[in-house]
C-alpha cells in the first residue's frame, strides 16, 4: 500500500484555484449540471400544465370501441358476401360448362 500523504504535500490540494479541495471548474460544471436539470424540470411541468387545459378528445374510448365494433362487423359481412358471390360463381361457371357440352 502506498504512503499516506504528508500535510505538506496536501498543500498542493488547496489553493487559489480549488475550494474544498475541490477545483472551481469542477463547481462550476456542478453548478450549471443543477441549473440545466432544475430549467429542464421546470420546462417539463410548464408543459404538462398547458397540455392539461388542452380540449378533450372530439371521440370518447367509448365511443371509439363502438366505431371499431362497427368497423369490424362490416368487414366481417362483406367477407360472408364476397363468399356468397364467389359460391354464386362458381354455380354459374358450372351451368355454363354444363351447357356448352350439350
Amino acid at each position: 500500500m502506498g504512503k499516506s500523504k504528508s500535510a505538506i504535500d496536501r498543500l498542493d490540494e488547496f489553493g487559489e484555484d480549488r475550494v474544498f479541495g475541490i477545483s472551481i471548474k469542477t463547481l462550476v460544471a456542478i453548478s450549471m449540471t443543477v441549473a440545466m436539470a432544475a430549467s429542464g424540470y421546470t420546462m417539463m411541468m410548464n408543459e404538462v400544465q398547458i397540455a392539461k387545459e388542452l380540449p378533450v378528445p372530439p371521440v370518447s374510448a367509448e365511443e371509439f370501441k363502438l366505431q371499431t365494433e362497427i368497423i369490424e362487423n362490416a368487414i366481417i359481412e362483406t367477407k360472408q358476401d364476397i363468399e356468397n358471390i364467389n359460391s354464386s360463381l362458381k354455380k354459374i361457371d358450372e351451368r355454363l360448362y354444363n351447357l356448352s357440352r350439350k
